[in-house]
């Protein structure tokens, strides 16, 4: 598949459910990153309804997920981005980056100011993601410094320094 295809991306829907459960299954080497969010979905105090983004091919299908999800840093709310899963199939194709991309959008729109991920260095700062470490952002347990970013959607609001906080399905 080519990589410059221009993606749909939508908030997810019930009926998604079932087929963003099977991504993140494909996308990852153990289910825990499915059970993670389906987790978080029944968590009142994690989901925030329209932060679940999908990337859809031609008949609608979801074939990317992007996942925000309450956390705090320090005393302020965030966002963290987690998972984010491709179907094995539709992988290096720009489904991943179009619904982070979405999400991102969804979460500016919903007035975020903040977001932090855990993973790949080479991959999220993309999106404007940072070394966290390099504001203050830490975390309970030992991670590589560059695996843990953060980024800033609210220019008028500086990122706060502090300890990443997640939900308590991360178990962290």
């Amino acid at each position: 598949m080519s990589s410059s295809r221009t993606w749909t991306t939508r908030a997810e829907t019930g009926a998604d459910v079932p087929a963003i459960r099977d991504i993140v299954r494909a996308a990852f080497p153990t289910p825990e990153e499915a059970a993670l969010v389906d987790a978080l979905r029944a968590d009142a105090g994690a989901w925030i309804e329209g932060l679940s983004l999908v990337a859809v091919d031609d008949a609608d299908r979801p074939v990317g997920h992007a996942l925000l999800t309450r956390c705090h840093i320090g005393d302020s709310p965030a966002l963290c981005l987690a998972p984010v899963a491709v179907r094995p199939t539709h992988q290096n194709t720009g489904a991943g980056t179009a619904a982070v991309r979405a999400a991102l959008a969804a979460a500016e729109r919903l007035g975020e100011r903040h977001v932090v991920v855990l993973g790949h260095p080479e991959y999220y700062p993309r999106f404007g993601f940072s070394r966290a470490s390099a504001h203050g952002i830490g975390l309970t347990i030992d991670v590589p410094d560059e695996a843990l970013m953060a980024l800033n959607l609210d220019a008028a609001h500086p990122l706060p320094a502090g300890t990443v906080r997640y939900a308590a399905p991360f178990g962290i």
